[in-house]
């Protein structure tokens, strides 16, 4: 393995698991390979661009915790809401393992998590 090959990786890796009926959400860790984190942005508005048309796709946020660490939150009334948007355009993204092996350092982490509480609007 030379010093210019990838480490190849599975692209995602989920955790959580359902639980009961209620509004869920995705927490979705990511990681960019060092000097692709314009790519990795590239990226992120790709799958903006996918969950726009998705109905069941609510509040959807991507963050940045550093210069090559991103994350996504985003929200669903349900479990149906969730899985229809894994199958959607975002969830191709994501299913793009040449893709996600070029530009992160590490898998995806998605969180599968239950949302408790939320604040709907801006005062």
């Amino acid at each position: 393995m030379t010093s210019q090959a990838v480490q190849q990786h599975r692209g995602v890796v989920m955790t959580g698991d359902d639980g009961d009926e209620g509004r869920k959400a995705f927490y979705i860790l990511i990681e960019a390979r060092p000097c692709l984190e314009t790519e990795v942005l590239q990226m992120l508005k790709d799958i903006l661009a996918c969950v726009e048309s998705e109905p069941a796709t609510g509040p959807w946020y991507a963050v940045q915790q550093s210069p090559t660490t991103f994350a996504i939150f985003e929200v669903f009334p349900n479990i149906a809401g969730r899985d229809a948007h894994v199958a959607g355009g975002g969830g191709d993204i994501f299913r793009d393992v040449e893709r996600m092996n070029r530009l992160l350092a590490q898998p995806a982490h998605v969180r599968k998590v239950d949302v408790l509480f939320s604040k709907q609007v801006f005062a």
